[in-house]
């Protein structure tokens, strides 16, 4: 298979993006915290991965929760996520993994989790990098066919597709919203992308 192929080739030495990242959200929750999914999806499938590792978990998304995720015991909200339906201060952890290239207003949304973080918590985001393979082929390919396109590659629903528009995909980007924001950067690492993209 060649998406096994190049990864043995070109990735050998490479931890899947999704590991590292949980490895990283794993490192800040206690029992005692407050996890928050900022665009959680559907199913909240990241989120509960923490169930066990974390005292209350949170999902915001602006999609309609399936049953399993509704049924967890996860706070579960509708919503925008430069609106969050939460008192100040209420997590010790923020996540989002493949939401932040959704943003049309991330200064907004920056601006709204700062508010919702604790002192001393930790924001944690995994994103495109907006010169990847993958971003540079979405970004000429106009947004109306992403749907169609992500269905036939990924076998993903296209009512759970979403317009991309990359203003926060760069380390300088993130940076600027970041201080903007009130928080403060603690790292930014590069993670070699998977030949996700060949999985077809």
């Amino acid at each position: 298979e060649l998406a096994e192929r190049l990864r043995e080739r070109f990735y050998r030495w490479e931890d899947h993006p999704y590991r590292v990242f949980e490895r990283q959200v794993l490192r800040h929750l206690g029992p005692d915290s407050t996890l928050l999914d900022a665009g959680c999806g559907r199913t909240a499938e990241v989120l509960l991965k923490f169930s066990d590792k974390a005292g209350k978990l949170i999902g915001v998304d602006l999609v309609r929760f399936d049953e399993k995720a509704a049924g967890s015991g996860a706070l579960l909200l509708n919503g925008n996520l430069s609106s969050i339906d939460l008192p100040d201060q209420t997590a010790d952890v923020i996540i989002s993994r493949s939401v932040m290239e959704h943003l049309e207003d991330p200064l907004a949304v920056y601006k709204e989790l700062a508010r919702i973080l604790k002192p001393g918590g930790h924001f944690i985001f995994l994103t495109a990098n907006l010169w990847d393979y993958g971003t540079i082929f979405s970004r000429i390919i106009p947004n109306k066919f992403h749907a169609p396109i992500v269905a036939a590659v990924e076998g993903r629903q296209e009512e759970d597709t979403f317009p991309t528009w990359y203003r926060t995909n760069t380390r300088r980007a993130v940076k600027r919203f970041a201080g903007a924001s009130g928080l403060e950067v603690e790292s930014v690492e590069y993670l070699g992308q998977y030949p996700s993209y060949f999985l077809f």
